[in-house]
């Protein structure tokens, strides 16, 4: 897909992959991720800001080894992820008003507004959902207390995000994929361990679920929402002269092509038996 995209479009040079995910909502550690917050893939250790969840093994001592890597976004874009964050840490946030411009402009659509904060609730892992559609039955006291917020606004969380090709929503499966992935893992989706490789981007996900038995579709909206205003905000940051100065994503693509022939190659060579060969 990746190729053909960029074969049709040459000229593209850096994506912003933007998109739902289920937040990793650990509030007793830090991170009191809510629905209809933004998470952004950022550089953490060896990993390059997604990791995928389901490429490793398990080893002798029942330990699992992650295997592969994921590329890194583009440079021009970790300076631009790099100047907004300080922005917003300085209060210079412009994603309410961005909001707000995207449902003017999209009056008779519905859902696109934060959905109220009693329809977010997260539950104990070992609680799971009764099977209605809404939370509206399921049991207070498996509820996690978490701090009242005083505003509707998202709130944005750095880290790396787990990509994979299941949807993962059962709340011990997902704590496993964690203990898994790392700490500083903030969301799983389904799409960017695709494409890292091929489409040097950066991945953007509002929160829509927990990645548990509670989940339903009546945050993804909102979450899309989000998501899209926070991609907006940062393509501001993204100087015109640096862009130009960043090479095509189509010569990236064919780079790795023929390094992973070129590797390919060598490896077919060491496998031929010394009496086949002249």
């Amino acid at each position: 897909m990746a190729s053909n995209l960029l074969s049709s479009l040459p000229q593209i040079r850096v994506s912003l992959l933007v998109g739902i995910g289920s937040g990793i909502a650990r509030p007793d550690q830090g991170r009191d991720i809510r629905l209809g917050d933004i998470a952004v893939s950022q550089p953490q250790g060896t990993s390059g800001g997604v990791i995928q969840y389901d490429l490793g093994k398990v080893n002798s001592d029942n330990e699992w080894e992650q295997k592969g890597f994921l590329g890194m976004p583009p440079l021009v874009l970790l300076n631009a992820l790099a100047n907004l964050q300080a922005e917003h840490e300085a209060g210079e946030i412009r994603l309410p008003e961005i909001l707000d411009s995207m449902r003017k402009l999209n009056k008779g659509v519905n859902g696109y507004s934060h959905q109220g904060f009693e329809n977010d609730r997260l539950f104990k892992s070992s609680y799971s959902h009764d099977g209605a559609y809404s939370c509206r039955d399921c049991d207070v006291e498996e509820q996690i207390e978490r701090i009242p917020r005083d505003t509707t606004e998202p709130e944005v969380h750095y880290g790396v995000i787990a990509s994979g090709g299941t949807l993962v929503k059962d709340a011990m499966t997902r704590d496993t994929l964690v203990e898994r992935v790392g700490e500083e893992c903030i969301c799983f989706e389904m799409k960017a361990a695709g494409l890292m490789n091929a489409f040097p981007c950066l991945v953007i996900r509002g929160i829509c679920d927990y990645a548990n038995s509670h989940t339903n579709d009546q945050w993804q909206r909102y979450a899309s929402a989000t998501a899209a205003a926070y991609g907006k905000e940062l393509l501001q940051y993204v100087p015109t002269h640096a862009l130009q100065s960043t090479d095509t994503a189509l010569n990236i693509l064919k780079s790795s092509q023929s390094q992973s022939i070129s590797i390919s190659s060598k490896r077919i060579n060491l496998i031929i038996p010394k009496w086949t060969r002249k």
